[in-house]
């Protein structure tokens, strides 16, 4: 049991750090709300996941990509606007994944459950979202270049296509890593909640990234800590100790970040 618990926060505290690391970007590029959609694609590969047995986060990914290349082709094919293929395609994911999933593997998949966790998969998640971070810490300049303006950045020498493509290609990882903690619904408010945290208390970029990840850290322990002693879904639990520290931050602002 205390291995578990060990085990978990681990687990809870690297998923929540590099989410929210992650989500500072994506708020800076206006992107945070894709998490949501994102986990929606990911949740057929979690119940197909859930019912042979296999990485929920592995099977997260796969359908993630799947669903975006499936946008893609619709996309190349039809003259449809962008959202209404969007919604299709989510609206479609979520319910091939209600038929799939078991009634007791529902609330894993809907809210999250790492109860049941074995070391290997504690270190696999540990490395992916150490190379997730490294990454992003690498190219988080450039994408802010980019943000502000697309062709300055191509005439300092940034290859834009390539550095959109990784910087998608490290969301789509966090979020497949984000649904074993939050479950397929929950998985925007993971990586967008403790940059709004940051961004209310802090004064600088480095700051902003920093406590961003802090924060998320901070509300994936605590999630876990409290669903070990209410037996509660650990998802919401989590978002519910974000949010908190959300409306903390709104009434709050330390002087030292501010100095």
């Amino acid at each position: 049991m205390v291995i578990n618990l060990f085990l978990a926060i681990i687990l809870g505290a690297f998923v929540g750090g590099v989410a929210g690391y992650a989500g500072s970007l994506m708020l800076t590029k206006r992107m945070s709300l894709i998490g949501g959609p994102l986990g929606h694609l990911a949740m057929p590969g979690m119940a197909i996941a859930l019912t042979y047995n296999f990485d929920v986060s592995l099977g997260a990914l796969l359908f993630i990509s799947f669903g975006t290349f499936m946008i893609w082709l619709i996309q190349q094919k039809t003259k449809l606007p962008f959202e209404a293929i969007t919604a299709t395609v989510f609206a479609s994911s979520l319910s091939i994944a209600l038929l799939l999933l078991r009634k007791k593997k529902i609330k894993a998949a809907l809210f999250g459950d790492i109860s049941q966790i074995s070391l290997l998969t504690v270190l696999t998640t540990i490395t992916i979202a150490a190379i997730v971070f490294i990454i992003l810490h690498y190219i988080y300049s450039k994408m802010l270049l980019i943000t502000i303006s697309s062709n300055l950045a191509k005439t300092t020498g940034v290859n834009v296509k390539l550095y959109n493509f990784i910087y998608l290609t490290c969301v789509a990882f966090v979020i497949a890593l984000s649904v074993r903690v939050v479950g397929g619904l929950m998985t925007a408010a993971l990586v967008a909640i403790p940059a709004c945290t940051s961004k209310n208390v802090t004064g600088t970029l480095s700051q902003y990234r920093y406590i961003s990840l802090f924060a998320g850290v901070i509300s994936c322990v605590t999630g876990v800590l409290a669903s070990t002693i209410t037996g509660l879904a650990i998802g919401p639990l989590i978002i519910i100790v974000n949010a908190i520290l959300f409306v903390v931050s709104i009434f709050v602002k330390p002087k030292f970040l501010w100095g």
